[in-house]
């Protein structure tokens, strides 16, 4: 990557890309471009391939996953989220690889009780270690209608986006603080709903209500476009416009504005947490 010139993408202009790139993303099947992997029926498949309904009830959730891996890349979903009473449920939209070292980019929505809004937890793991977490409401309500959430991944940055805003950036300091980055690892696209009452929900204390099952959060609109080699000396040499894709500086202000008026926990400020002072890749952030 060093050889080629660097090029940015103007990243104010992502909503507008997503309007544009509509089609394209509603031209994605569920049929060709996931499996359902566990759920024993509770994943299906609707509306010719357009909508995967993903539910749960006491016995079992259920998830997908993509076909393809890739190792970086831009990766988009529409999601409706689970209506009413979802306590104790969480949804999920992320990007992992296998095994104990995996890499991993989280999307997650935690249920609430009705009238209660969500939370949209973030969180990025490299070899296996996360715990890197951001926390967000959102400034619409999630359960009323689709909305997409995207994923940019490429050697320097993670970025998380709503309806194009971003939400998070999440930076490659590796060589500065010897914290790890995905950037070998080839990683799949996930989905699923399941029970997590334990804590999900005001740290548990909120528990799911059964008789309101089965809950069920509705996807559609999936697009991935990446580097699907498992080379990744191979994938760092991709032109994708992923793969060079930042935030400028009317980007950073939507950015700071979510972060001011949005964000409800920060890793990197959990003094409570970090007695000894933040982790590592926070204080160059």
């Amino acid at each position: 990557m060093a050889s080629s010139p660097r090029r940015t993408v103007v990243c104010s202009v992502l909503p507008l890309l997503l309007l544009l790139a509509g089609a394209a993303r509603a031209a994605g099947n569920f049929y060709q471009d996931v499996d359902i992997t566990w759920g024993d029926g509770r994943g299906k498949i609707v509306g010719g391939g357009d909508v995967l309904t993903l539910s749960l009830d006491r016995a079992s959730g259920s998830g997908f996953q993509s076909k393809n891996q890739y190792l970086y890349g831009r990766f988009d979903m529409q999601i409706k989220l689970v209506p009413g009473d979802s306590a104790g449920t969480v949804a999920t939209f992320y990007l992992s690889s296998q095994g104990s070292a995996h890499d991993e980019i989280d999307f997650e929505f935690l249920g609430n009780a009705s009238g209660q809004p969500y939370t949209v937890h973030t969180n990025v793991y490299s070899q296996g270690k996360g715990g890197r977490e951001q926390q967000f409401r959102m400034w619409f309500d999630p359960t009323a209608d689709f909305h997409t959430y995207s994923v940019v991944w490429n050697p320097t940055h993670i970025l998380f986006y709503v309806d194009g805003t971003p939400i998070r950036e999440h930076r490659n300091r590796e060589a500065a603080t010897g914290v790890a980055y995905p950037r070998s690892q080839a990683m799949r696209v996930y989905a699923s709903v399941w029970d997590a009452e334990e804590w999900a929900t005001q740290g548990g204390r909120v528990r799911t209500d059964w008789s309101r099952a089965p809950f069920v959060a509705s996807y559609k609109g999936f697009a991935a476009s990446g580097c699907a080699s498992q080379d990744a000396a191979a994938c760092a040499r991709s032109n994708g416009a992923w793969m060079y894709q930042e935030l400028d500086a009317t980007a950073l202000d939507r950015l700071q504005w979510v972060q001011k008026n949005y964000m409800i926990y920060n890793y990197c400020t959990d003094t409570w947490r970090f007695k000894d002072g933040a982790p590592p890749e926070c204080a160059t952030k």
